[in-house]
């Protein structure tokens, strides 16, 4: 039995970026609220307590922000996938999971969001 499965969460990462098909999405910026869940085997970060054998969310987050930030969306799911690819890259990275919530996209809604999951096989 394997202890060291570890669960990274990023929880509400709030940033704001340009997503959406109508006009006034596509000249105004909108917020977005991100969640990402990763896991990874963390073996050898419990052992070591170093942080080179350990999968930096830092490291990962600013990637998010980075590919949020500096470009523009037209459907959610594009966006949400472009998540999960940053944050499954690492080949340490078992599962990972993405949900965008774009919030006031309906009237009487607090939020719409997506979320999208892949497992990467041994």
């Amino acid at each position: 039995m394997n202890l060291d499965l570890a669960k990274i969460r990023i929880k509400n990462l709030r940033l704001r970026t340009y997503i959406g098909i109508n006009d006034d999405e596509i000249r105004n910026q909108q917020d977005v609220v991100i969640n990402i869940v990763i896991h990874y085997d963390a073996k050898r970060a419990t052992d070591t307590d170093n942080m080179d054998d350990a999968l930096n969310y830092k490291t990962i987050t600013k990637a998010i922000i980075r590919l949020v930030e500096d470009n523009r969306f037209s459907l959610l799911e594009k966006l949400t996938a472009d998540v999960l690819d940053i944050a499954a890259e690492h080949p340490w990275v078992t599962y990972a999971e993405a949900e965008v919530d774009k919030p006031h996209a309906l009237r009487f809604a607090d939020s719409v969001s997506l979320s999208l999951s892949c497992t990467k096989g041994d």
